[in-house]
């Protein structure tokens, strides 16, 4: 479990796969979105792209067309990268967290996994 479950790694019940769990970067995303749409002069831009990307997540796609519709939506709200800055010391938390997964998911291929340091275990 967790120190931080807002931003961390568990495995799927079934140890076949693992989650990243990231909060911040859907709140950003969501403030962002709202302060391009709160904005007059790209609100019809904004609402333009999201009527536009609504058609195609509600429709049969096209190769591209979903990251297309995404760009677009970001571009008219003016949004950011979607990123998270950690210190060293959410770093080494993830990094543990991430080993703990990587064991569980890789449990009958030894051969994928990455050696990983663990905590108390880190070189220069």
């Amino acid at each position: 479990m967790s120190t931080n479950p807002q931003l961390s790694f568990e495995p799927r019940s079934d140890w076949l796969a693992g989650y990243l769990r990231a909060d911040q970067i859907r709140t950003d995303t969501l403030v962002q979105l709202v302060a391009g749409w709160g904005d007059p002069d790209a609100r019809d831009a904004v609402i333009e792209a999201l009527d536009a990307l609504a058609a195609v997540v509600q429709g049969a796609a096209r190769e591209g067309e979903l990251d297309a519709g995404v760009q677009a939506v970001e571009d008219a709200a003016s949004m950011d990268t979607a990123r998270i800055e950690v210190d060293a010391f959410t770093v080494r938390r993830l990094a543990g967290e991430l080993a703990d997964v990587q064991e569980k998911v890789c449990r009958f291929n030894p051969q994928a996994q990455v050696p990983a340091p663990r905590e108390g275990r880190w070189t220069a």
